[in-house]
């Protein structure tokens, strides 16, 4: 059972950058993690993941303006977020799952709390 702790979310102007943080206590290293997102009254989507061996996917939406990364030993996956844009604006959440495919298709178990970012218009 892995306890996600989210953190690092704020409210910025667009253009500026934030960097989260999310602590998987009890996941394994061979688990793929990701990042997804909630706008209001949106569904939740799929945003980046990150495999055990490092290799990362990202939606379209987000690919070459956020960063995925992990440090195992700390049970710890980040996003680094820049150029952030109102369409941003969401509560954040991560998960983790057996494979990368796993978690791009969101077949996960339970969730944080999550973390908001909201981007101003």
């Amino acid at each position: 059972q892995v306890q996600l702790v989210e953190s690092g979310g704020d409210s910025v102007q667009p253009g500026q950058s934030l960097r989260l943080s999310c602590v998987a206590a009890g996941m394994r290293s061979t688990d793929a993690m990701a990042w997804y997102r909630q706008g209001s009254g949106k569904e939740r989507e799929f945003i980046a993941a990150i495999g055990a061996g490092g290799v990362t996917t990202y939606a379209g939406s987000v690919k070459g303006r956020f960063t995925i990364s992990r440090v195992n030993e700390k049970n710890t996956i980040f996003l680094q977020m820049d150029t952030l844009r109102p369409e941003d604006t969401a509560v954040y959440y991560c998960n983790h799952g057996p494979s990368l495919l796993d978690v791009i298709q969101v077949n996960v178990n339970s969730w944080g709390q999550g973390t908001r970012v909201t981007v101003f218009s």
